[in-house]
This record gives C-alpha cells, sequence and structure tokens, in this order.
C-alpha cells in the first residue's frame, strides 16, 4: 500500500498529471492519507489531482469499518419520487458527507455523478448505480451530486458521457453495441448529460453508437467526441478517457493510448496499476498543451474551499431520509 522504487522512478521521470485510488491502495486512513502525500511529493506537484471512484452501493473504495457506507444512486431516484426536493437533498448530503471523507485524506477528485440512463435489457454494470430513467430526473439529481462535492472540496467527474445506460455488456468485460436511432439517443442518453455540460470534467463510455459511429466506441471515435461530446451535449471541460486497460478497447496499451488522444480526448486514465502498462501509456500520450492543457488548468482552477459543514447532523439527517425511502443505505 506504499510506492515501490520503480514506481518512484516512474512518476518521477514521467510526472503524470494526476493519480487515481482503488481498493488495492487502501488499508485505513492514515495509510491511505500518507500514500496520497507521498504521491504528491515524488511528482514534485503539491496541488496534483488524486481520485477515486467513491459513488456509494457497489462502488466504494473507500469501505467500512475505516469509512461510512453510502447509498446506492437508486436510493436518491426512489426518495426523489416520493418528493423531488428530498431526493435532491439526500443525493446532495450524501455527496458532502463523502467530501468530507475525501477530503480528510487529501483526495480531490471523485469520479461521480453519473447521468447514465439505463433501459430494460441493459447489463446490470450501472443498475443501481443510475439515479433512474428519466433524463430530466437523472440530470437533476447528477446536479444535486456534483454540488455536493463541490461544497466539500472536492471536483467532480460526469460519467460515463455520452451514456452507459443501454449497453448490453459490461465494458470491463467486452465492447458493448447500442443500435438505438440517434434521435433516440439525443431524446433520452445524451439529453441526461446536456444540463451537466458545464462540470469541470468528464469521463467517456467504452461503448459504441452504431447510428453515429459504427466502427469505434464513443472512446475513440472522432466523430462522437466532436459531434456529440463537444458539440450536440456542450461540454467543454476537460475529457478523460475511462479506464485504458478495460476489455472493451482493441489493439495494445499503446495502440489504445495513441486512438483515445487522436479521437480529441484530453487524458488517459490507466487504472490496473500495471508498471509496464503505464510506461506504454506515458510512450504515447502526449505532453498536456493548447486546449487539453487550458482545460485541465480551469478544471483544477475550479476547485473551491470547503464550506462548514456538520458532519454528524448531515449524517443523521441522510439516514433519515434514507429510511424515508424504504431503501438501505449500501
Amino acid at each position: 500500500m506504499e510506492l515501490s522504487a520503480a514506481e518512484r522512478e516512474f512518476i518521477r521521470s514521467e510526472r503524470p498529471w494526476g493519480f487515481i485510488l482503488f481498493r488495492r491502495n487502501v488499508e485505513e486512513p492514515r495509510q491511505v492519507a500518507k500514500l496520497v502525500q507521498e504521491l504528491r511529493d515524488v511528482v514534485g506537484h503539491p496541488d496534483a489531482p488524486v481520485l477515486i471512484d467513491q459513488e456509494g452501493g457497489r462502488v466504494q473504495r473507500l469501505r467500512p469499518p475505516s469509512w461510512p457506507a453510502y447509498p446506492a444512486g437508486a436510493v436518491f431516484g426512489a426518495l426523489y419520487d416520493i418528493d423531488p426536493a428530498l431526493g435532491l437533498l439526500a443525493a446532495r448530503l450524501s455527496a458532502r458527507l463523502i467530501a468530507a471523507d475525501l477530503a480528510d485524506l487529501g483526495i480531490t477528485v471523485d469520479c461521480l455523478p453519473l447521468a447514465d440512463v439505463p433501459v430494460d435489457g441493459a447489463d446490470s454494470v450501472i443498475g443501481d448505480r443510475a439515479y433512474g430513467t428519466e433524463p430530466g430526473k437523472v440530470a437533476a439529481i447528477a446536479r444535486a451530486v456534483a454540488e455536493g462535492l463541490e461544497q466539500g472540496g472536492v471536483l467532480p467527474v460526469l460519467k460515463h458521457i455520452p451514456g452507459h445506460g443501454r449497453a448490453t455488456a459490461d465494458s470491463h468485460l467486452s465492447l458493448p453495441t447500442v443500435d438505438t436511432p440517434k434521435m433516440e439517443l439525443e431524446r433520452t442518453d445524451f439529453a441526461a448529460f446536456r444540463p451537466l455540460a458545464d462540470l469541470p470534467m468528464a469521463m467517456t463510455a467504452h461503448v459504441v453508437f452504431s447510428a453515429l459511429d459504427p466502427a469505434h466506441p464513443a472512446t475513440t471515435s472522432a466523430t462522437i467526441i466532436e459531434q456529440v461530446i463537444r458539440g450536440g451535449i456542450g461540454f467543454q471541460g476537460l475529457l478523460m478517457s475511462d479506464d485504458v486497460s478495460m476489455n472493451a478497447l482493441a489493439g495494445s496499451i499503446a495502440e489504445r493510448t495513441r486512438s483515445i488522444i487522436t479521437a480529441g480526448c484530453d487524458m488517459i486514465l490507466h487504472c490496473n496499476g500495471l508498471l509496464d502498462e503505464m510506461r506504454a501509456v506515458a510512450g504515447e500520450a502526449p505532453e498536456l498543451s493548447g486546449k487539453a492543457l487550458q482545460r485541465a488548468r480551469r478544471a483544477l482552477a475550479s476547485r473551491k474551499a470547503p464550506q462548514p459543514f456538520d458532519r454528524l447532523a448531515g449524517r443523521a439527517q441522510l439516514d433519515a431520509l434514507i429510511d424515508r425511502a424504504g431503501m438501505n443505505s449500501a
């Protein structure tokens, strides 16, 4: 749970923009905080972003007993159906509490919220992580989650743009293809992302949308990045790929990296921790410059100091709201 000599040398020589932590990197709070500081010290950047996937429900890298359990996204959707105002309050509170946990450790970026809109028959990889099946509701809850993170001094990463909800396969394992017509995608999947286009960062979906580009998943599709993500949705923030090592992508790690950059992503996310693959990615990923550098700087500059917050009162209020929804918190 600490850096090896080889990892230290890699970080010093390649100077990555940031880091992402996974469950394998986590033991207990003191160890995580020490690792986060070590990463920044080695890269020589005191404000280097450190990311994590801390959604709640199934996707929590920080887990009990050292950290609280948080609700899956579907809980907020269920409460929203009872009372929209309370659903948004619960989503904002949960994210604010998560942000407090992350701030204790020095983690400054959370890969959250999701704006994916599931449909019947879709793979369960999204499932109860989603906030609902209606784009307006999904966007509203995602906005509340982003606000909660930002109020706690943590930057949100919107995912999985332009939508993973219809995928009938888990992109960790294989490449999903969605054959839905463009007009329907714009009305549902893409519509959930448009109200969130001002968020500072977003992560792509490893999903083929055959009506738009039958040959490439969104992550490596210049057509989808230019016409849908930057165009129709209007997202102008920092665009990072989902994990380049996932099985949805074809070719070597180096080939995938070149394809992602060529398509228009600003940044490569590599997550499995294999040093040889890290070196391959670094060998193909150009130094940040131009618009990508501007977007990266703008994203980091948007992070604000945490607002005052009573964590105990916030947790009690969240638990009361969850009880009202009649759902478990984890």
